[in-house]
């Protein structure tokens, strides 16, 4: 068997600068998908018609696209014929289903979420026994953000097949009422005090007034009465917890210093 030098050389030569041609538009193309991605999102930003969510999913899909034909132009770099490829991927295409079948599930499930729009950014949810803020919807993924600061990832499937809770649906607020035991003589100056507090906290309801009153008297003991303070203020549903457990450590610090 005779080897022709001369034609191997050339091969792979030809060959060479294809792979450094695909690499080089490869490089071109991951850079392009992300200024395409950033470019949508900011003219889909300049509107405010446009959902913050909308804005995301339709920013990653542009990417996306960009690519995919930065694939298909790398195939036919190297002599692929794109229609025969269709022709092999459309014979086989039982078998790619089964294999990407979580993938392409995910992909489904993020379309579902864009249409129906159960959350938008920013609202407190709780999905797949994981809770937090929804920061992005992508293709494939829902970005959620702890309130630690942990960023928390879930496949859009799990998202759209579980149940979602979103307390920031409706507007309404909770109720935060805590009431705690207090001497009689520093009733008052603790109550001014705790009230003070409220009214600086920007998670109170500015439109229903917080009271701290005192509701009953539990020692009558005329050397060291004691009353029953309760401190009532309206909140976000989300924000209740977090309201409670403040005034309740404000208030054992106002207590100890007395």
């Amino acid at each position: 068997m005779t080897i022709n030098f001369d034609t191997l050389k050339a091969s792979l030569v030809l060959y060479g600068l294809n792979a450094i041609y695909a690499i080089l538009l490869l490089a071109l193309g991951w850079y392009l998908s992300g200024a395409m991605q950033r470019f949508v999102t900011r003219v889909l930003s300049v509107t405010h018609r446009v959902d913050p969510l909308v804005t995301l999913f339709v920013g990653s899909l542009a990417r996306y696209g960009v690519l995919a034909v930065v694939g298909i132009a790398v195939l036919q770099l190297f002599g692929i014929q794109t229609a025969s490829l269709v022709a092999v991927l459309g014979a086989t295409s039982l078998a790619i289903g089964l294999a990407l079948q979580g993938t392409l599930s995910n992909l489904a499930a993020g379309v579902m979420l864009l249409l129906f729009r159960p959350f938008h950014i920013g609202d407190d949810v709780e999905i797949a026994g994981k809770a937090g803020k929804v920061r992005s919807l992508s293709l494939f993924i829902t970005e959620l953000v702890a309130a630690d600061n942990t960023q928390i990832l879930l496949p859009n499937g799990q998202v759209w097949g579980a149940a979602i809770i979103n307390h920031s649906a409706y507007p309404g607020t909770g109720e935060v009422k805590v009431a705690f035991p207090v001497r009689a003589g520093s009733a008052n100056a603790l109550a001014d005090r705790i009230l003070k507090e409220l009214r600086e906290d920007p998670r109170v309801d500015d439109h229903a007034a917080p009271s701290v009153n005192v509701s009953k008297v539990i020692a009558a003991d005329p050397a060291a009465p004691i009353v029953e303070l309760t401190v009532s203020a309206k909140v976000r549903p989300s924000d209740a917890d977090a309201v409670k457990q403040r005034v309740l450590d404000h208030a054992s610090a106002l207590l100890a210093a007395a």
